[in-house]
């Protein structure tokens, strides 16, 4: 990763950014005799049928949503076998619901997704386990089935490929998230690239509370020789390709040999079913993949380094409003949460509690368990539209991490600017609040290189896909929502000045009846 590779990242996003004249000037009309289909079918592979388990994890929802994994040991952690991969994958990326149209069947899964698109993959890379051989599998959701594409323990490839990364050494199961490319851009086009972060993120917030509620160690890894795990999945990165890296546990005795040399796994093609009649393609995002890709272990071990966390906000204490949030529990389970979260298409204009903000954003604040970042640390930072909060006046917040406290920024009523910036629509005018958050991409690629664009889209969207959790948590609604990315940007500034938008959340009371 060099320059170049830095300045094709800062030249994808300037151009997928959107705007009013990009919207007015855009001629896209959407071609339905070749909308993809929602699932990757291996139709010649047998299907390891997995176990619908809802049964509800001991720890409250929202102490497992806030949790950012720093204090779950693995001698305390549950066994990793069968059951608790299939109760996992279910409330990570399964089909809750369906439901007929007579446009054909549509899926609600456990994680939002733009345009309700889903295309992202997960893989299962693991040794012998209770329940499941060692080897490498497939989720697909349309049947809740495995189907494995390889046997053999396949861990020694994806630990060599992230340069003997701990976690991945030791971990006794492994996912590797995919995104296909054209299953989000037949609606959104280049910018797909950005929705294959934002809808990993979502699935990674599902995950990450639900082993947190059960205790069981995670680590999110985006340091990987992106060839090495694509092939080793079999798959084309110009149509699919991994994005990260997910360790499930750790058992030093099932660790990979330290001093083993993997063998370069051999070809694979298992048949697939064919996405659309045919596919529209969009350079840019390959573009976009490839300058952002790690080439060889020896690349992802220099650049590997978890940032620290970001200097407090310069600003005068008395005008700090520091939040109150709720510390009592609320019982209701992570499961029961995901099984009813969806999207909120309408928000009654109704005050939310300043408490329940309060909850929200210390529940998304506190760090995730990722090899880029400290313990604890974070860049996605969260800027606020509040339009109508008990207790709280009217107007644009930045959120202090480190004071869990808001620093106004302008008051007044922005329910009309809130519209416009999320896009000209009317959820994020008559939501209570609206979350951005904002990475300062300059120092996030002076850090991390161009992988850094990675970094901070999914450090956001697993934000987004909290503070998702955490609202339907609360008895309230949320919906992501995409927007006017330098609109934006000017509207916090001078704060948010040189800083960029990566994943904005709507919150509110969901309006009832017909709308």
């Amino acid at each position: 990763m060099g320059k170049r590779d830095v300045a094709d990242l800062w030249a994808y996003h300037d151009t997928t950014k959107h705007s009013l004249a990009s919207l007015r000037g855009d001629p896209h009309v959407l071609d339905w005799d070749i909308l993809p289909r929602p699932f990757k079918v291996y139709p010649t592979l047998e299907p390891i049928p997995l176990a619908r388990d809802l049964t509800g994890s001991p720890r409250p929802a929202l102490e497992a949503i806030a949790d950012d994994g720093s204090d779950i040991v693995d001698a305390s952690a549950p066994r990793v076998d069968l059951d608790l991969l299939a109760h996992l994958l279910y409330f990570t990326a399964g089909v809750l619901k369906r439901r007929s149209y007579p446009i054909g069947e549509t899926f609600f899964r456990a994680a939002a997704c733009t345009g309700n698109l889903h295309h992202i993959d997960l893989y299962l890379a693991c040794t012998d386990l209770p329940g499941l051989d060692a080897g490498l599998h497939h989720f697909g959701p349309h049947d809740f089935a495995l189907r494995r594409l390889r046997g053999g323990d396949p861990r020694a490839v994806l630990a060599a490929a992230t340069s003997d990364e701990p976690h991945v050494r030791e971990a006794p199961a492994i996912l590797v998230l995919t995104s296909t490319w054209w299953r989000n851009a037949w609606k959104y086009r280049s910018r797909a690239y950005r929705h294959a972060f934002w809808d990993a993120g979502t699935q990674l917030a599902n995950l990450l509370a639900l082993t947190a509620a059960r205790r069981l160690p995670v680590q999110l890894v985006l340091g990987f020789a992106d060839d090495a795990v694509n092939e080793l999945l079999g798959v084309d990165a110009e149509h699919e390709a991994a994005l990260a890296l997910v360790t499930l546990g750790g058992d030093a005795s099932t660790a990979v040999d330290a001093s083993s040399r993997p063998v370069r796994p051999e070809p694979i093609a298992p048949e697939t079913l064919p996405l659309s009649e045919r596919e529209v393609e969009y350079p840019a995002i390959v573009a976009a993949h490839r300058a952002s890709s790690l080439a060889a272990p020896d690349d992802v071990a220099r650049w590997r380094h978890a940032l620290p966390a970001l200097e407090p906000t310069v600003a005068d204490p008395a005008t700090m409003i520091p939040l109150d949030p709720c510390n009592e529990a609320v019982a209701e389970t992570i499961e029961a949460v995901i099984l009813r979260r969806g999207s909120a298409r309408r928000f009654a204009r109704a005050p939310i509690s300043f408490r329940a903000l309060g909850t929200i954003l210390r529940a998304v604040s506190r760090g995730i368990p990722a090899d880029f970042l400290s313990p604890g640390a974070h860049r996605a930072e969260p800027y606020l539209i509040v339009n109508a909060v008990d207790g709280l006046a009217a107007g644009a917040y930045a959120y202090d991490r480190g004071r869990d406290a808001l620093l106004p920024l302008r008051s007044g009523s922005f329910r009309r600017e809130a519209g416009f910036l999320g896009l000209g629509q009317q959820i994020p005018s008559d939501a209570a609040v609206n979350i951005f958050w904002l990475n300062d991409l300059s120092a996030t690629f002076a850090a991390l290189g161009s992988r850094g664009y990675r970094a901070a889209q999914l450090e956001a969207a697993i934000a987004g896909g909290k503070a998702y959790l955490a609202a339907y948590a609360l008895g309230l609604g949320a919906t992501g929502l995409t927007f006017f990315d330098d609109d934006v940007t000017a509207f916090f500034s001078p704060h948010a000045r040189g800083k960029s938008v990566m994943f904005l959340m709507a919150i509110g009371v969901p309006a009832r009846g017909p709308g």
